[in-house]
């Protein structure tokens, strides 16, 4: 007997079921936003603010592509803005106080951010710790210890000026000239990429996934799942790393009361571009998205002179959507 021939509302609905229309539902957020707010404000897409919104992306957006690996799981990590914070306080201490070279303040940012993740990863796996109360602990403690190790001061940047053109500096302009957009946009996506890369061209890519969507099955398949956690959750800590480099460069100092409540801006991107908080689905290129909206909406109600109170409601409306319509996505699934 031979089978019929899907109809076209049944090949919608198995389309509107897949990560493709996820994707391109959060873009179509994105574009309408732009839309709604170039036709309220003329100052919303100008040149610079365009630019203003790029840069305002790029360390919520690292942060955000660091916590993809790690929502896709189905865990969640609390720590990604204070481990930001501390990663800056040990480059500035590097710097300034130690080598005064920039390379190094950069790999011991990085490294202190993968170890610091890496200390949520054992929490979690070895210790049988559930993700939101040791990714909460590891919150608590790198906060302090960046308080403690920079003396609770702010850590600047005097005598290597060359640090804030990290992030600043627009490299780009002495190719095309006129064309200033900062360097910290051109990291983002670079970043962006290279996690892209992670996540659909490498075992880690593969394993995460086979982590969130099932994990006992991942286990009896053979993979080791404890070994795993821990190498996603170093992976995630080492972009928070370069999201502290990032942060310190913009400000030309290290800030340690800094990267409290970017953890809950990071999460929200993450799952605005359609990533399940209950593990096993996700992308990339939909953080991406979703840290733009994240920051669009933001330029967009401060231009239209929305006080900040209102704006934080706004913003607190708009996660609470995108959770509950994940919510519906995976009942209909």
């Amino acid at each position: 007997m031979e089978m019929a021939a899907p109809t076209s509302l049944s090949r919608l609905a198995i389309f509107r079921k897949t990560g493709a229309f996820q994707k391109l539902l959060a873009f179509a957020s994105l574009i309408l936003l732009i839309v709604v707010f170039s036709a309220s404000s003329p100052n919303f897409f100008k040149f610079d603010n365009i630019v203003g919104i790029l840069l305002a992306t790029a360390v919520t957006g690292v942060l955000a592509l660091g916590s993809t690996f790690v929502i896709i799981t189905g865990g969640i990590d609390l720590a990604v803005g204070t481990v930001m914070t501390f990663s800056s306080v040990i480059a500035g201490v590097i710097i300034t106080f130690g080598s005064g070279s920039i390379v190094l303040g950069i790999a011991g940012a990085v490294a202190a951010g993968a170890l610091c993740g890496a200390a949520s990863g054992f929490a979690v796996s070895r210790m049988n710790i559930p993700p939101f109360i040791a990714t909460l602990a590891v919150m608590m403690m790198t906060k302090g210890l960046s308080l403690v190790i920079s003396g609770t001061k702010p850590i600047y940047f005097v005598d290597t000026p060359d640090f804030a053109k990290i992030a600043l500096g627009t490299s780009i302009e002495a190719i095309i000239p006129g064309f200033a957009i900062p360097n910290a946009v051109f990291i983002f996506f670079g970043m962006a990429i290279i996690a892209s890369l992670l996540l659909s061209k490498t075992i880690v890519g593969r394993y995460n996934f086979a982590l969130g969507s099932n994990e006992e099955a991942a286990r009896l398949s053979g993979i080791n799942v404890r070994r795993w956690k821990i190498v996603i959750y170093t992976i995630t800590g080492a972009f928070s790393g370069v999201a502290g480099i990032l942060m310190a460069s913009r400000l030309n100092s290290a800030q340690p009361a800094l990267g409290q409540g970017y953890e809950l801006e990071a999460i929200a991107a993450v799952v605005i571009g359609g990533t399940s908080l209950s593990g096993g689905r996700g992308s990339i290129l939909g953080t991406v998205i979703g840290a733009l909206i994240m920051s669009v909406l933001t330029n967009g109600l401060r231009i239209l002179s929305v006080p900040q109170e209102w704006q934080t409601v706004i913003i607190g409306g708009v996660v609470l959507l995108a959770v509950y319509a994940d919510m519906i996505r995976r009942r209909n699934a």
